[in-house]
């Protein structure tokens, strides 16, 4: 059962990065479909840290997780992505905005 809840929150967390990399490609890049390669890299190596995740279904959000697994530089532009695309999200994604605040809030 660990597997299925590992699965459905590492699912989630997928989905919710990809949708904030789409909207930062999106207004930033002029992409119309799809992403630049920049931002295509991005989502890959976000998705490859996601697959490795050593806390699975207890994973945490990223920012209160004790192990740092992204490079310096990959992190940073993560953060860039996050702080242009998270308010946005509240109006174009509410609930999976509303679902990823939730979860920052719990304690872990």
């Amino acid at each position: 059962m660990a597997s299925l809840n590992s699965n459905r929150r590492i699912r989630r967390e997928k989905k919710i990065i990809k949708t904030m990399i789409e909207l930062y490609c999106r207004k930033n890049h002029g992409t119309k479909a799809g992403l630049c390669p920049t931002c295509g890299e991005l989502l890959d190596y976000a998705f490859r840290r996601l697959d490795k995740c050593k806390f699975g279904g207890e994973k945490p959000v990223c920012n209160k997780c004790r192990v740092h697994c992204y490079q310096k530089d990959m992190r940073e532009k993560v953060r860039q992505v996050m702080r242009f695309s998270g308010p946005r999200m509240i109006y174009l994604h509410p609930v999976l905005a509303a679902e990823h605040f939730f979860r920052s809030m719990k304690r872990n």
